[in-house]
């Protein structure tokens, strides 16, 4: 049942922005589709269909046939089913009748098309649904006058509308009446217990396309006329070039043309593999034009920093400094993570025709409008001449959201005016991307009469700092003395976003030292946690951003499915919980020792991210979070050496391999709230939950990722 409700209202003007179904002043334009009609047969091929323009979002054919376009780029995150789930939810269509395209990049009919930050159902949630619900509430208003009843009195389902005497319509038989209608400014949207669609199992609607080879990332983007481009950068962070040779590179088959454009050299080809073969075969000359820096270096830099006294603070609760001196006991410790690289399974690439009329871009990118809007800058062009279409991502991690590749693309197809398609090699990709910043943490906490008093966090990190922008995450605000400090060291290696960034260091850190701090207070570390959340529970305090209630019902959630303290002898359990992303998340670590070394065999993961749209798709990013987060915690390492990584492929560069992944068993907190962030709070709690779990089977702390350095030395000692 559909009715009015001045609670929901929704401005015509916010909703045309939002949702773009006028068609003209205040109209919608309905009469260029003639949509869902009561026998709608889903047909075999939809290619043939005729399709008509319904809005931004939504094309409708004579059939019934829907097609939701998805307005965010899609990284593996599953937005491209659960966006238009939401659509079609409160269109109410039949999901079997309903294909899904990605939108291109539209900022007049789109808001926010970025992948980044788990953001993207978040802030799309309101608006997608508007745009369902009100679309429904026009064809059934234009049904209520051709029956010559009050909307009130009818309902719609399955693209069918129906009134209380029984009588039915499709959508496609009242589309002439609605056009004359005015967009209604009041909506209610459906309850979340009449959901139909959202909520359920849905497939990944790209599945079949992917297990087929069909076409659908970037590096399968071809175009007529289109040629290959293989660059070669500097081969150290700080190296500027002085001169090149190409005669050998020119000579080789397949080879087109080779240019220059600042400090880079980019060979043009027929095929990729004469791209990469030419670039090897150039002579290039460089200078050294800054000092060159080592891991050594930063790994001097960073605790001096520590040692030191030059920080900002971030939040400062109470007197630590006083709470230190009456102290009956300290606990201090530092943790320390390398850079890591994204090593995206689909390595960087992207399409550019630069011509006088328009530029036309296409390829895997998160940040599409700021990617459009650096281009439009560098080739001195208008932005309504930018044209970008997003294809689906083999990977993200936050690589994609520097465009590097794509200003390449664009500066190559400018200079040569041919449409070009950048491809990078592993190689390319792991010697100049842009890695997550190593950082350490010296975390200082207080004990008095058998409680927690005081909290120091210090940290310090290549180029930016990470903690600042989440001071008032847990623990804030639970204990009374409570302080946080950042510092960072300047370099020129290119650092940015890494899965969860923030937060997948520093929640290993923090939960490490907090399992710490209980064993010293002789008591349950999930207890810890829920005792300090009771200090912040009514809170005033506007700064803090995790809700107490939340993490503690996620908490003894995963207490209750992962049967902690109740396993099994040989199996060693760990627990860490964390909020980012808005989402709650805890996770409990099973491990056995093989020939003296830990073996993640199974995580049970416990969430708080709001209603679930698919939880299909939730579930495979949890698990995906889960191994990702093990799999660096234990292996990923990277170093530089006078500016120049060390490792460049996977022969040295270590990843979790298939027989190390573990179980993980996904649950989620029932909820009715708005959903919050999912592609990356499954990450940051793992590393924790596995280091607490090797404590308990070794009494073994670890305090440097990659665990597996410490794990071996010490199984070396061991053995003697």
């Amino acid at each position: 049942m559909i009715s009015q409700n001045k609670s929901h209202s929704f401005s015509r003007r916010n909703f045309l922005k939002t949702s773009l179904l006028a068609g003209g002043g205040m109209l919608i334009g309905f009469n260029l589709l003639s949509a869902c009609k009561p026998d709608a047969i889903l047909p075999i091929d939809i290619s043939k269909l005729n399709f008509n323009d319904f809005n931004a979002f939504i094309k409708i054919s004579d059939e019934g046939y829907v097609t939701i376009f998805s307005p965010n780029p899609e990284i593996g995150q599953g937005v491209k089913t659960a966006m238009p789930m939401i659509i079609a939810e409160e269109l109410d269509v039949d999901w079997n009748k309903v294909s899904v395209a990605q939108g291109i990049y539209d900022p007049k009919n789109y808001q926010r098309q970025v992948a980044g930050g788990s953001q993207s159902i978040r802030f799309g949630w309101d608006a997608l649904r508007q745009t369902g619900a009100t679309t429904k509430q026009m064809l059934v208003n234009a049904a209520a006058i051709q029956w010559g009843v009050n909307p009130s009195s009818c309902s719609a389902s399955q693209g069918i509308i129906s009134n209380a005497n029984g009588d039915t319509l499709g959508y496609g038989e009242v589309v002439k009446v609605a056009a004359n209608l005015e967009v209604p400014e009041n909506i209610i949207l459906k309850d979340p217990k009449d959901f139909k669609i959202i909520g359920h199992d849905i497939t990944n609607v790209d599945i079949q396309k992917i297990i087929t080879g069909k076409p659908l990332f970037g590096i399968d983007y071809t175009s007529e006329g289109m040629v290959y481009a293989s660059v070669l950068r500097p081969p150290a962070f700080g190296h500027k070039l002085t001169s090149f040779d190409d005669q050998i590179s020119r000579s080789i088959n397949g080879v087109i043309e080779v240019i220059k454009f600042g400090d880079k050299i980019a060979v043009l080809a027929t095929n990729t593999w004469a791209a990469m073969k030419g670039k090897k075969a150039i002579v290039a000359h460089w200078k050294q034009d800054t000092k060159p820096e080592s891991t050594e270096d930063h790994n001097f830099e960073l605790i001096k920093i520590l040692n030191g006294n030059k920080f900002n603070t971030n939040r400062e609760d109470g007197n630590v400094e006083t709470a230190f001196k009456n102290a009956d006991k300290i606990i201090e410790r530092t943790y320390e993570s390398p850079f890591l690289p994204h090593n995206c399974m689909e390595p960087m690439n992207f399409y550019a025709n630069v011509t006088d009329k328009k530029v036309h871009l296409v390829g895997p990118i998160q940040t599409p409008a700021w990617t459009s809007g650096k281009i439009a800058k560098i080739l001195n062009r208008k932005p309504e001449e930018i044209h970008l279409e997003m294809t689906r991502m083999g990977g993200g991690f936050g690589r994609r959201l520097y465009g590097d590749f794509a200003e390449e693309a664009a500066q190559i197809s400018n200079i040569t005016k041919k449409p070009i398609q950048v491809v990078f090699s592993r190689e390319d990709d792991m010697a100049a991307g842009t890695y997550r910043p190593a950082i350490k943490y010296r975390i200082k906490a207080a004990i008095k009469e058998g409680k927690l008093t005081a909290y120091h966090l210090k940290e310090a990190a290549i180029n930016g700092n990470m903690y600042g922008l989440i001071a008032n995450f847990f623990p804030a605000g639970c204990i009374p003395n409570y302080k946080v400090s950042t510092e960072n060291y300047k370099s020129n290696i290119t650092t940015g976003a890494w899965r969860a960034p923030f937060t997948n260091f520093l929640a290993f850190a923090e939960q490490s030292f907090f399992s710490e701090i209980a064993n010293e207070l002789d008591v349950d570390h999930p207890k810890l946690i829920i005792d300090l959340l009771q200090n912040v529970k009514g809170t005033t305090d506007e700064r803090i951003q995790y809700s107490p209630e939340r993490m503690e019902e996620t908490i003894n959630l995963v207490i209750k499915k992962s049967n902690w303290g109740k396993t099994s002898e040989g199996i060693y359990q760990g627990f860490s919980a964390y909020y980012c992303h808005n989402t709650h998340v805890a996770e409990v670590a099973d491990i056995e020792l093989k020939n003296g070394m830990p073996v993640v065999k199974k995580v049970t993961v416990a969430v708080d991210c709001g209603i679930v749209v698919n939880p299909l798709g939730a579930k495979n990013q949890l698990e995906g979070g889960v191994i990702d987060g093990i799999g660096h915690a234990m292996y990923g390492d990277f170093s530089f050496k006078s500016g120049t990584p060390q490792s460049v492929n996977f022969d040295k560069y270590r990843l979790i391999r298939m027989e190390e992944t573990p179980e993980v068993k996904s649950y989620f907190v029932e909820s009715n709230l708005s959903p919050t962030g999912l592609g990356e709070p499954g990450l940051p709690p793992a590393g924790g939950a596995v280091a607490n779990a090797i404590f308990k089977a070794t009494g073994q702390r670890l305090l440097k990722q990659p665990f597996i350095n410490q794990l071996e030395m010490s199984r070396s000692k061991i053995l003697g």
